[in-house]
Order: C-alpha cells, then sequence, then structure tokens
C-alpha cells in the first residue's frame, strides 16, 4: 500500500549495550534477543515496537511496528519497551546507553560483528570497509521514514528534505567525545558518516542527495552508479542498492518511503520523538511552500548544501550560517546562528506539536544540543572517571526519561 505524504511514519532508534561497572560495550544483543524470545530471531515485535540486531552485536534497534498514523505519545511506548530491556539486562549486570557514540570505546579491539542471520552481508561489508572504524561500529542513530505515493509527491518531500538536512545536526548532535577526547565536531558520527565508506564513494555522495526527483532519474543518477561500483566486490550478488545508498537520507522505492539518517540519537525517547516531530513539522512547512516554491528548492545543488552542512556538524546549534540565499529560504535577512533558524521555524511550526513534544524541544533550544550539555558537563576534564560520571548520568536519563542536564 502507498501512503501520502505524511499521512504515516515508521521511527527507528538504536542503543548500546554497557556493561554496569565498567561502562565497556557488551556485545550480548543476542542473549537479550533470546531472554524476551525464548529462542533466538533477529527480530521480536512487542505489541508496537519491535527490536532487532544491527551490524555490531552491542546495539539494539528498536522501531515502529509497521507504520504509525501519529508521533503524538509514541515516546510512551518506546520508553516502556527501554524499561523492559533495561530490566532483562539487569541480569547480566548490563544498561542501555543512549547517545550517538560510545566516548571511550576502542573499535579496533571492541568490535564484534552480528554473527547470525544476514551475518553474510555484514561480512561482505567488514571485507570491503574494515567495519571496526567509529562510523561503523560505534553509531547510533534515529532515521524517520516518511512516505511518498507517487512520483509528483516524491519531488515535494525529496526536495524539502534536501532543504533541511544540513541543519539537522544543530537541533540533535550527540556525539562531541571519542576515544577519550573532543574531536573537534559536535556530531562525530556524521563525520565519520562523510567517509566512512571511501573505498566506494558512490555510496554516500555528498551526504546530501543530489538533485533528482523522480524515480527514473533517482535509479540513473544514484541506484546505477553505485550498482556499478559495488559489481567486482558483490561476487555473490547479497546486496540490495537500497541498503548500499547511504547517503543522509536515502529513498527506498522498494517501500515508497524517503528514511533521513542524519539525526544522533538523544537521551531519552520523548527527546527523540520530539524532534522527530519537529522534522516532520519543519518538511511540512517546505512542501506548502509558504517559505520558498518548489521551483527554488530544487535548484539547490548537493555541493552548496553540504557546504552548510560540513559547518554544522563541527558547531551545531552554534554555527554562524553566512549564505546569504539559505536564510532568506527562513525568512532571515543577516548571518546567524542555525539555534536561530530553528527557532525561527518553530515560532511558526511550534503549535502543531503536542505540549510534551513543545516542552521538549523548547529544552533544547534554550540550553542546547546534548553534545553542547556532554561538553558543558565535562567542563574540560576528560579522564576516563569524568566521562564516565557524565555518560552513566546519560543512561540514568534514558532510564527515567527525563533530559539530561549538566
Amino acid at each position: 500500500m502507498a501512503y501520502h505524504l505524511f499521512e504515516v511514519f515508521g521511527i527507528e532508534l538504536e542503543y548500546m549495550l554497557v556493561h554496569d561497572k565498567t561502562m565497556k560495550v557488551n556485545p550480548s544483543v543476542d542473549e537479550l534477543l533470546t531472554l524476551k524470545n525464548g529462542t533466538l530471531t533477529s527480530d521480536v515485535p512487542n505489541g508496537k515496537i519491535e527490536w532487532s540486531n544491527e551490524l555490531v552485536a552491542h546495539v539494539v534497534e528498536l522501531k515502529t511496528n509497521g507504520p504509525v498514523s501519529s508521533l503524538e505519545d509514541l515516546e510512551n511506548d518506546f520508553f516502556q519497551n527501554i524499561k523492559e530491556i533495561n530490566k532483562l539486562l539487569g541480569g547480566m549486570d548490563s544498561k542501555l546507553l543512549a547517545g550517538a557514540c560510545h566516548p571511550l570505546m576502542d573499535t579496533l579491539i571492541e568490535t564484534k560483528l552480528w554473527p547470525h542471520d544476514h551475518n553474510e552481508i555484514y561480512n561482505l561489508y567488514n571485507r570491503i570497509f574494515d567495519c571496526r572504524g567509529h562510523g561503523w561500529s560505534n553509531v547510533q542513530s534515529m532515521h524517520i521514514n516518511l512516505p511518498f505515493a507517487n512520483d509528483q509527491e516524491f519531488e515535494k518531500l525529496h526536495a524539502a528534505v534536501r532543504i533541511l538536512l544540513p541543519i539537522i545536526p544543530g537541533l540533535a548532535a550527540s556525539s562531541p567525545v571519542l576515544d577519550g577526547h573532543f574531536t573537534g565536531y559536535k556530531d562525530s558520527r556524521m563525520h565519520y558518516y562523510k567517509t566512512n565508506q571511501k573505498e566506494i564513494p558512490h555510496m554516500t555522495g555528498k551526504v546530501i542527495p543530489e538533485q533528482v526527483f523522480n524515480k527514473k532519474d533517482y535509479h540513473e543518477k544514484i541506484f546505477d552508479p553505485i550498482n556499478k561500483a559495488i559489481k567486482k566486490y558483490d561476487t555473490e550478488q547479497i546486496l540490495d542498492h537500497h541498503f548500499l545508498n547511504s547517503r543522509g537520507a536515502i529513498s527506498r522505492f522498494d517501500r515508497n518511503a524517503i528514511e533521513i539518517r542524519v539525526i544522533d540519537i538523544q537521551e531519552t525517547p520523548s527527546a527523540d520523538i520530539a524532534i522527530a516531530a519537529f522534522i516532520v513539522e519543519a518538511l511540512k512547512l517546505l512542501v506548502s511552500e509558504e517559505l520558498v516554491s518548489l521551483e527554488d528548492q530544487k535548484t539547490w545543488h548537493e555541493d552548496d548544501l553540504f557546504d552548510i552542512f560540513n559547518d554544522v556538524i563541527k558547531d551545531a546549534e552554534n554555527t554562524l550560517i553566512t549564505n546569504k540565499r539559505y536564510l532568506a529560504i527562513f525568512d532571515i535577512e543577516k548571518d546567524a546562528e542555525v539555534k536561530n533558524i530553528w527557532k525561527n521555524i518553530y515560532k511558526r511550526v511550534g503549535n502543531k506539536l503536542s505540549v510534551n513534544h513543545q516542552n521538549h524541544i523548547e529544552f533544547i533550544l534554550q540550553n542546547g544540543s546534548l553534545s553542547s550539555r556532554i561538553l558543558k558537563s565535562l567542563r574540560g576534564d576528560f579522564s576516563e572517571t569524568n566521562i564516565k560520571r557524565t555518560y552513566l548520568k546519560i543512561a540514568e536519563s534514558l532510564q527515567s526519561d527525563r533530559m539530561f542536564r549538566p
């Protein structure tokens, strides 16, 4: 069934398993799924939410069990599942940890690929790219899946998504610390994401998708080059171009949806779903052409949007945007920080969010991204003890569904 624009939504949240006392990653998602299901399976339906494995054995994905018609109160469904998982993990002396990257993980030593279903695909990825790097084995994100019914709706949605992608890390960055130090990027996950498939650059492109606005052009300009580039590696033909496409928003014509992938996971599902709802309303605003026409949106080249994105992953909400043409989209006449762009959008659409979502977005706009709050909490002390202290507070935020305050 093909759904129309914004008729339904799909949300995916990724979390890492860590040991209680050491905070080291625990590659035991198979044990968790077995505890829940009785036997090992890669997908465990649990009412409105489904649990599943990921590329690495220490990351579990929670996702809506099919499309949902509303994002309101969805955070509570995720939160109940998080509490259930943490209760199961208690018997394994482990817990879930939020945040887009583990701050202390030694990926070269601690990476363990999922060894069960579909592991032949993961092993092939590992052979091509070496999945022990941070961009592969130390990443947790939220994906938003948005439907389109036909080429006309795809054109509108893809144009709007491309415009919004560059500033999303200014709202959602949560990965400032890797290998025990500040990387210089508030969104380190996306910094690694840019180049973690450098062996086959067609797969990621410029993160911002190319100017393609129908299915035929998408296949010719994005899928065909990917298929051609991967051919010599995928000798058994087990890889699907829908999965190989690693842009910051990927078009899934197999299920008529665009999947946004540039959103770092937050400290609570309430923050995640509030951000998802806010992004949806921002996209509705762009699709309506109230701010700028569809034709103008389509004129933006991915290189120009990537330049903005590349700045934003460094300084998140504090990034100064100087591109006058981009600022004009949001009726801003002079140089402005990304947080002011989001505040401007919120003035227009905030009243369309639920009260709970409003509260969480207002908290982020006032107190900064999770990355900024993590750095404020650390106060320049990147000792292992201090990093653990801060991140264990983030684990407590996840278990209590409270926003992280430095």
